[in-house]
């Protein structure tokens, strides 16, 4: 038979949810929800998830197990990740979205994610790319992954590394997210320092000098610098997507933003007033990275965890062949959905 998959990735700022069937190239997406939680505020200092973030989590949550069911889900992977990491309370919290909403989600590692990610962003490396540089600017963490890549052989990871530095954790160090110039300076600053050590690991810029290096990114900041830089009316992923993006095109983007205020940002309709206060600490990031690995230009992956775990599923039952009865209804962990 064939099954109804669907994939939840709970991060630090969203809970995103993708149902899907698999398709000739990947699969086809039936049906999807997001909603800004902001599972992570105040993670950063008290280590703990707060009552109303978990409330407002396990709202959103229960709309994803509602339209999962009506939905006949048959294989479903649920995940949190640099949130639910760090936070003590992480189980506690766990324990009653299985219980409220009827979820299992697991914690993954930062490693996992990563893989995830980049087995997703898999078909947007060109044919003649030799190594990738792919990183995700998450709410609680960024993510690079150095890899090797082979047309016919498919994408290989050769290293990775994840920074505590997330657009949620920055921003609620600096409030409002308005930052002064010398503050922005400051911070990428910091964190380009932290990014040294990745370099000299792995002689990433060795490679970028002799070509063959594609830069990918997958995040909220790189596809609301695309939509910004397109000047969309309204956010369209069939147009964000697979964009390339130079960074000549995406500092010009960021450099609008910041000098935006608050307000301003909020009224933009590829940024909203839930991403206002976050979108130039992922800049901050982004221009880090820029300096550290200067590469002329970056893909734009709207894809990310989600879709790697629908892969993932999709590919465990082709190689298993596996012929779950279809009113069994259950994630490859056996919880009940």
């Amino acid at each position: 038979m064939e099954h109804t998959y669907a994939a939840i990735d709970l991060g630090t700022n969203n809970c995103r949810l993708l149902v899907a069937r698999p398709a000739a190239e990947g699969f086809r997406v039936v049906d999807a929800f997001s909603r800004i939680v902001r599972l992570g505020e105040g993670v950063d200092g008290s280590l703990r998830l707060s009552e109303e973030a978990m409330k407002r989590t396990i709202a959103a949550l229960k709309v994803c197990a509602d339209k999962m069911r009506r939905r006949k889900v048959t294989r479903a992977r649920c995940v949190a990740t640099a949130a639910c990491r760090r936070a003590e309370n992480c189980d506690e919290f766990l324990k009653r979205v299985n219980q409220e909403a009827g979820l299992f989600i697991e914690t993954i590692s930062a490693e996992e994610e990563a893989n995830l990610a980049v087995a997703a962003c898999r078909p947007l490396l060109a044919e003649e790319a030799r190594f990738a540089l792919v990183f995700d600017i998450g709410g609680g963490s960024t993510e690079l992954i150095w890899a090797r890549h082979d047309a016919e052989a498919g994408i290989k990871p050769i290293a990775m590394t994840s920074l505590p530095h997330g657009v949620v954790s920055i921003a609620e160090r600096h409030g409002s997210g308005d930052f002064s110039p010398a503050e922005f300076e400051a911070l990428v600053q910091q964190i380009g320092g932290q990014l040294c050590a990745f370099e000299t690991a792995n002689d990433i810029n060795r490679h970028i000098r002799q070509g063959g290096v594609q830069m990918i990114g997958t995040s909220g900041t790189v596809t609301t610098l695309s939509g910004v830089h397109l000047g969309l009316q309204k956010y369209d992923r069939q147009r964000v997507d697979g964009l390339w993006l130079s960074f000549a095109d995406a500092g010009a983007a960021a450099e609008k933003l910041r000098n935006m205020k608050l307000e301003q940002r909020a009224a933009h309709p590829c940024i909203g007033r839930g991403r206002a206060d976050l979108v130039v600490a992922g800049c901050a990031i982004l221009e880090a990275i820029r300096r550290t690995w200067p590469v002329e230009r970056l893909r734009v992956a709207d894809r990310g965890v989600r879709e790697g775990l629908l892969l993932s599923l999709m590919r465990w039952d082709q190689a298993t062949a596996a012929t779950a009865p279809a009113n069994e209804r259950i994630s490859t962990n056996g919880a009940a959905l």
